[in-house]
């Protein structure tokens, strides 16, 4: 990017018009523009709206869960923030990525937008949709606005969101003196998002000075509103069911992209793992659902290696975990440790038969009714039990369970909840979710693993280094479950026929 591509807003305008010209401030780099260039650029423009738009094809499941949410806080008024852009060095920023539960509720993905419930007197809520609308051609933000469509490309006017969502819809420069005007109500807002608006509100809340136990109690209803989000969040629809079954499907595509190009990778490094998986994702979703770890050798052992700088051996293991998001924004999750040179060594074999047979006994133990944390157990006490028969810890196997040594060796849980983020409704209540039992529409890693750091000396010296997770992405259905990610082998030959069939042959 040169330094000439993105001008700065004046603070004053230039023109008369009923819009301020903006125009780049005079800081070396650029220019103000002639009165005659300002005339010429607001002509000569065809109209672009679109009309006649269907609605997003999750408008029906959004407009349900809008409601559920305000049947759950009658007569209270509720923003939801998109967030808004962050720096990322200097003036170039983040690719933005809206929040999980503004997109949850709306469907929209754009930055700015906040989703605000307004409390009716007879019961109910008014939804608007405050967004940023078309950027002006009458008064050259289009074109001189670092942020105009000429710049950033077009954006869909108000009305047209508003048929996309089947929301009303605002502008959302208005939203801050809305919020002050509005009629007195209990409010609450999802927090971390758009600090501007968390002041606006503060400041309508409390005053310029709120005492501390009326910024406590703010804090309190904000977090409420917050973990019911996460709560409704836990129980996914038809819909977002199919959206994760799709994130799946392009990150088994993912899976065999890399082991085609495992050859290349060993003749430059992790990163060109990383990198043939990114053009998967980007290709058929919109990202990465999160950092790719391409962890090969002992670089395995660390558990969110995402430097990704190692080298790729023949002889050794790859780890990768990775998933794509889709256009929507729902993530996959997915884990396979696969031997570079196409067949385990009897050691490699050995550890990752254990993980293989703790996982099956996880996967096995979602069910609905089970206690989340049932399959966690399942799969420790597998591990446990290994670990014991190669003398690595002393029996009993209820002891070592009870005591958790086995978690030198293991490190992590067994899974998560997984959807628009990759640790799912992380902010639920614990009597829902980790203390709580699985339920038909919920969606789970199941991703068991061993580790043997490199200096570790209460391992044999055959096993330094060595490290292995299988993790699948696991559907809860009324009778039991359905791995969503079966398209990939996991089961130790078939990871070698598998590899025999996508490897390029020599």
């Amino acid at each position: 990017m040169s330094e000439h591509q993105r001008p700065q807003s004046a603070t004053e305008p230039t023109s008369t018009a009923d819009a301020p010209v903006f125009t780049p401030r005079k800081n070396g780099q650029a220019q103000a523009p002639s009165d005659e260039l300002v005339a010429w650029m607001r002509t000569g423009w065809a109209d672009t709206e679109m009309r006649d738009l269907k609605p997003v094809e999750q408008a029906e499941y959004t407009a349900r869960r809008r409601a559920a949410l305000g049947a759950r806080f009658p007569g209270e008024r509720l923003v939801i923030p998109a967030g808004n852009l962050k720096t990322r060095s200097n003036d170039t920023e983040y690719p933005f990525r809206a929040a999980c539960d503004y997109v949850y509720l709306s469907g929209d993905q754009t930055d700015d937008g906040c989703l605000v419930f307004e409390p009716r007197t007879e019961g109910g809520h008014d939804v608007t949709a405050y967004l940023r609308p078309r950027s002006s051609r009458e008064n050259g933000e289009f074109w001189l606005d670092g942020h105009g469509e000429l710049w950033s490309g077009r954006r869909e006017s108000l009305q047209e969101s508003a048929a996309l969502l089947g929301l009303d819809t605002a502008d959302v420069r208005t939203l801050p003196d809305v919020l002050r005007d509005a009629p007195a109500a209990p409010t609450r807002i999802v927090r971390g998002h758009d600090s501007s608006l968390e002041s606006v509100l503060n400041e309508v809340r409390g005053g310029a000075s709120p005492a501390q136990e009326e910024r406590d109690a703010a804090a309190e209803r904000d977090e409420e509103l917050a973990v019911t989000l996460h709560d409704h969040r836990l129980i996914k629809d038809e819909w977002e069911v199919a959206q994760l079954q799709q994130a799946v499907d392009s990150t088994v595509r993912g899976f065999n992209d890399v082991v085609g190009a495992l050859p290349k990778a060993k003749a430059t490094s992790e990163r060109y793992v990383e990198g043939t998986f990114f053009l998967r994702a980007r290709v058929e979703g919109n990202d990465v659902g999160y950092g790719t770890i391409a962890a090969s050798g002992p670089n395995a052992t660390t558990l969110h290696w995402v430097r990704n700088d190692g080298p790729v051996r023949d002889g050794e293991l790859l780890l990768l975990d990775a998933g794509v998001e889709t256009t929507t924004l729902y993530t996959a999750d997915v884990t396979r440790t696969i031997p570079t040179s196409g067949t385990f060594t009897d050691v490699q074999r050995r550890v990752y038969d254990l993980v293989y047979a703790a996982q099956e006994a996880g996967i096995a133990a979602v069910a609905p009714g089970k206690p989340f944390r049932a399959y966690h157990e399942a799969a420790q006490r597998v591990l446990a039990e290994g670990l014991v028969e190669w003398g690595l810890l002393d029996g009993p196997v209820d002891t070592v369970v009870e005591q958790g040594l086995q978690r030198r060796y293991t490190l992590h849980g067994t899974g998560h909840m997984l959807g628009l983020d990759v640790h799912d409704c992380a902010a639920s209540r614990t009597e829902l979710h980790l203390y709580g039992d699985l339920q038909p529409g919920m969606v789970l890693t199941v991703e068991p693993g061993l580790y043997f750091q490199p200096d570790d000396l209460t391992v044999p010296e055959e096993l330094r280094g060595i490290g292995v997770r299988i993790e699948d992405d696991v559907l809860v259905t009324p009778e039991g479950n359905r791995v969503l990610s079966a398209g990939l082998p996991r089961r130790s030959d078939e990871v070698e026929a598998w590899l025999a069939e996508k490897l390029p042959k020599a």
